[in-house]
C-alpha cells in the first residue's frame, strides 16, 4: 500500500496520511490472508535470527543492558513493558537475559510490570467455556518474554481472570492488590490505572498500540465513551488463588463487535504530536516509550474536545 502511493504521489506525500490511509486499507484484507502474511513474517524473523546467531550479530547481556539505558529507562522508574522478543534480534540468553536486564536497569526501587493474560483470542470466546484461572499455573498468551518473567523470582501476579498483570518490585503487591475490587480490568486501581497514578512508563518493544495497546481501555473504564465497548453478560469465572483456594471474580469482557472495529495505531500521530511517546531502538527492535500519565491526559483532552476513541480516531470533525 505505502509502495503503491509512494509510486501515485511521489515520496513527499506526508507519511502520517500514507500510514492511516494502509490502516484503513489493512481492516479490508480477510483474516485467512492475514495468517498466511503473519506466517511468512514469523518465518522470515526466523531465519534472520538465526543467521545473526551464526554469524555473531546478536547481543550480550551488556549490550542489552546499554540498549536499555540508552532509552532512557533509569533506576527507581516503574514501567509496564510489551516485548516482542524477536523483533529484538538474537540475544545470548533469550528471554531470560531480556527480564534480568530490565530487572537491573529500574532497579529494587523500580517496578517492572508485563500483561500476562491468558487469552490469545477474543475475550468473549475465552469466558464462554468458563475457564479456571491459576494465579501459578495458568501461563500468559502474551509472548515469550511475559511468560518469563512471570515465573520469575520476585514476581507476583494478579487475580484478575482475563486480564492479569505481573509486578516485581518495591511496590508490586501494591500494584495489584486492587485488581478485582471492580467488574472491569483497566479501573483506576487496576495496575494500569496505578501506573498513570504514578507517573510510570509504557514500553512498546517491537509492538504498538495495534497488538498491545491494553492502556488505551484505561479511558473507557474511566468515561462513557458513547460506544458500548463491553458485553452486556457479566461473567464469574473461577480463579484460584497462591493458597490454592478457589475464589469466583466478576468481570465483563469487549464486546467482540467492537473490538473489530478499533484502529488503534491511527492514534499515534496524535501522541506524537502531543509530546506523549518516543521512539528509540532496543536491540533491533523500534520501540515506543510512552508516558502514562500524559497519555491518559491526552486520551481524556481528546475524547472531551473531539470525541476521540480508538474507534473514531478522527473525532468529530
Amino acid at each position: 500500500m505505502l509502495i503503491l502511493v509512494n509510486f501515485v504521489f511521489g515520496s513527499s506525500f506526508p507519511f502520517t496520511y500514507l500510514r492511516i490511509m494502509a490502516l484503513k486499507w489493512k481492516s479490508l484484507v480477510p483474516t485467512f490472508l492475514k495468517e498466511i502474511f503473519r506466517s511468512l513474517k514469523r518465518k522470515k524473523r526466523q531465519a534472520a535470527l538465526l543467521n545473526q546467531q551464526q554469524s555473531g550479530q546478536g547481543l550480550t547481556q551488556a549490550e542489552l543492558k546499554q540498549s536499555v539505558l540508552n532509552a532512557g529507562i533509569l533506576p527507581g522508574d516503574h514501567l509496564m513493558v510489551h516485548a516482542s522478543l524477536s523483533k529484538m534480534g538474537f540475544i545470548e540468553g533469550g528471554a531470560d537475559t531480556v527480564v534480568e536486564v530490565l530487572k537491573e536497569c529500574v532497579g529494587t526501587d523500580g517496578l517492572i510490570l508485563m500483561p500476562t493474560s491468558p487469552i490469545a483470542r477474543l475475550q468473549l470466546d475465552y469466558v464462554s467455556v468458563n475457564p479456571s484461572f491459576d494465579v501459578l499455573d495458568t501461563p500468559s498468551a502474551m509472548g515469550k518474554v511475559s511468560e518469563v518473567f512471570r515465573t520469575s523470582d520476585g514476581v507476583v501476579r494478579s487475580y484478575h481472570p482475563t486480564e492479569p498483570v505481573a509486578a516485581w518490585g518495591a511496590q508490586a503487591y501494591e500494584y495489584i492488590k486492587d485488581h478485582t475490587n471492580k467488574n472491569t480490568p483497566y479501573h483506576w486501581d487496576s495496575p494500569y490505572g496505578k501506573l498513570i497514578q504514578h507517573g510510570g512508563k509504557i514500553l512498546y518493544i517491537g509492538v504498538t498500540l495495534d497488538n498491545a495497546g491494553t492502556h488505551l481501555h484505561t479511558l473507557e473504564d474511566a468515561v462513557d465513551v458513547g460506544v458500548p465497548v463491553y458485553y452486556a453478560q457479566e461473567f464469574r469465572l473461577p480463579v484460584r488463588d497462591y493458597e490454592g483456594k478457589e475464589l469466583l471474580i466478576t468481570t465483563k469482557v469487549h464486546n467482540p463487535e467492537y473490538s473489530k472495529k478499533r484502529r488503534c495505531d491511527e492514534l499515534l500521530p496524535m501522541f506524537l504530536r502531543e509530546g506523549v511517546y518516543r521512539e528509540v531502538y532496543i536491540g533491533k527492535a523500534k520501540t515506543l516509550v510512552f508516558d502514562a500519565k500524559k497519555m491518559f491526559d491526552v486520551m481524556v483532552s481528546a475524547f472531551t474536545d473531539r470525541g476521540v476513541t480508538m474507534y473514531n480516531p478522527e473525532g468529530n470533525k
